[in-house]
């Protein structure tokens, strides 16, 4: 436990000095509060910048405030999850070949709680950015279109942020497989491509990892069978933990390959 907690202080010290603390929850942030308000005030900017002949109108349609938060968690899901993936890809890799890994491998270490510690402080950001993300969404759509129902939201956001564990660990463990270039090529090709591939031809099956989101956000509207939200989340539990498991088996492997 003391091992642990060394390095957990070691790699929450590194995302704070980086700034990732900072700005991966500003990115998600501007993100959660860009739908709303942009949705909301397109027609004056389209008015204001877009050179629209006298007279002409444009009939746009009438947003309910789940639109908005689904809306915002697609932003979340293209461009927040490249965010956190592209922040959190190098965690082992950079620093086997940097070489600073020698710091730590030159010492009796617990491979669980190296494994352990840059998973839990990358998952800590990541919740900590969907928070603020739909915290600005939820506090815009509720001034300017109205609310939803509370311990619905909750629900939503609670299983969005095990869906961001999950990306975090699989994020985590393919940098302790793999150098950064194919580690990243690999988490993007099973996570926003994945994404890209269930909405493209989901409909076939009910149960995949890439579905929680979507489910989460039919909770809202209690358009999601139970039985299918509940058999993808145990999956992607399932999943989360193999994705541990063999991460840190591969930071265990990988130890050698540290350039000096």
């Amino acid at each position: 436990m003391q091992q642990f907690s060394a390095l957990l202080l070691k790699e929450w010290r590194d995302s704070w000095r980086s700034f990732k603390l900072l700005w991966i929850p500003l990115v998600f942030l501007l993100l959660g509060v860009s739908d709303p308000l942009v949705n909301y005030f397109l027609d004056d900017i389209l008015q204001a910048v877009g050179n629209m002949p006298e007279g002409y109108e444009m009939m746009f349609p009438e947003l309910r405030p789940v639109d908005l938060l689904a809306a915002s968690t697609g932003q979340f899901q293209s461009i927040g999850i490249i965010v956190l993936i592209a922040a959190y890809i190098g965690t082992f890799s950079r620093e086997r070949q940097n070489g600073t890994a020698t710091l730590l491998y030159v010492r009796p270490i617990s491979y669980s709680a190296l494994f352990f510690s840059k998973w839990m402080v990358a998952s800590i950001v990541a919740v900590m950015s969907a928070i603020a993300g739909y915290t600005g969404s939820m506090y815009y759509t509720v001034l300017l279109y109205g609310t939803v129902d509370w311990g619905k939201f909750f629900a939503m956001v609670g299983t969005y942020c095990v869906w961001l564990l999950f990306v975090m660990a699989l994020t985590v463990a393919m940098s302790a497989a793999f150098q950064t270039a194919v580690a990243a090529t690999i988490t993007i090709m099973l996570v926003p491509l994945g994404l890209v591939m269930d909405s493209l031809i989901g409909s076939f099956w009910k149960v995949s990892p890439w579905k929680l989101s979507n489910y989460g956000m039919a909770l809202l509207t209690d358009s999601v069978l139970m039985k299918n939200y509940w058999w993808t989340f145990g999956l992607v539990m399932v999943l989360m933990l193999l994705a541990i498991i063999f991460g840190i088996a591969m930071s265990k492997r990988n130890s050698g390959n540290v350039k000096l």
